[in-house]
């Protein structure tokens, strides 16, 4: 009925995740072959110096040098109780109640055990999940990260938005987000969506993920600025409080010599960052 559904014109159907897909543990590295883990955290706010992770959840698959996954591992996920309250509204969106999360201990070995191991760690929201898990996990912090929320054009591979749920639904799939077992489950889906040229959305992110970027922070740049800073793309840095952006590095010269011209009009000039997959996203 689902595909005969489908085949009408102004119809699309929906299908659950399966959430029992995988196996209990990845066959070993054949010749070639790397793994990525898909990982997400649950917190009980934004500010990483403040708030607390109370889910984490991860899911190792193997995949070959064309981008194709070859294996996936059922998901791991664990809980820990964060010695405080769990926001509201947060409880409400995530499901998880301070009863729930009451006594609960993050089992440190089998997390470092999961995400030490990997080739990359990819995460929908890497800016988000990593600084956590770096502040949690510091044995972790140099680990090569990739984030298919900003490092993906999805425009482009025929899909509009960039929230997991609204993508998801786009490749024809629905889930219970906002819990991190789910969410892992939902990002290792797209990841394995083939596009219109014939190539999985992890190959895509694969190229991104393997070449460096160029930070330039445009410290000390005028206040009255900002308006053209955050047009051009710089995004504001509330911590270190100056504009930022990362560009290939064929796109450095142009970049800096806009800024001279427009920003600094010879009164300074920007400071300038190579990051590698290893850097990226840290705060």
């Amino acid at each position: 009925m689902a595909r005969r559904l489908e085949a009408l014109p102004g119809y699309r159907v929906l299908r659950a995740l399966d959430v029992k897909a995988g196996v209990d543990r990845l066959r070993p590295r054949a010749a070639g072959e790397r793994i990525a883990v898909v990982a997400d955290c649950e917190t009980t706010g934004l500010d990483v110096t403040a708030d607390r992770l109370v889910e984490i959840a991860t899911q190792r698959f193997l995949f070959d040098e064309s981008g194709r996954i070859i294996e996936i591992e059922h998901v791991s996920s664990w809980l820990e109780d964060p010695d405080r309250p769990m926001p509201e509204r947060l409880a409400l969106m995530t499901g998880l109640s301070n009863s729930e999360l009451a006594g609960k201990k993050f089992d440190e070995a089998a997390i470092c055990q999961i995400l030490g191991g990997a080739d990359v760690v990819i995460a929908h929201n890497a800016a988000f999940d990593r600084p956590f898990l770096d502040r949690r996990f510091p044995i972790l912090n140099q680990l090569a990260w990739a984030c298919s929320l900003t490092q993906i054009d999805w425009l482009v591979h025929g899909f509009d938005g960039r929230s997991l749920g609204h993508l998801l639904s786009q490749a024809g799939y629905f889930f219970q987000g906002h819990r991190a077992s789910n969410d892992v489950q939902a990002l290792t889906t797209l990841l394995r969506v083939v596009d219109k040229e014939g190539c999985t959305i992890l190959s895509h992110l694969l190229r991104s993920f393997e070449k460096d970027v160029i930070r330039i922070n445009a410290i000390g740049a005028p206040f009255e600025s900002k308006d053209q800073l955050k047009a051009a793309g710089y995004r504001w840095d509330v911590g270190r409080r100056f504009w930022w952006r990362e560009v290939d590095e064929d796109a450095l010269l142009s970049e800096t010599a806009w800024l001279a011209e427009n920003i600094y009009r010879g009164g300074g000039q920007p400071s300038i960052q190579t990051i590698s997959a290893r850097d990226r996203f840290k705060r």
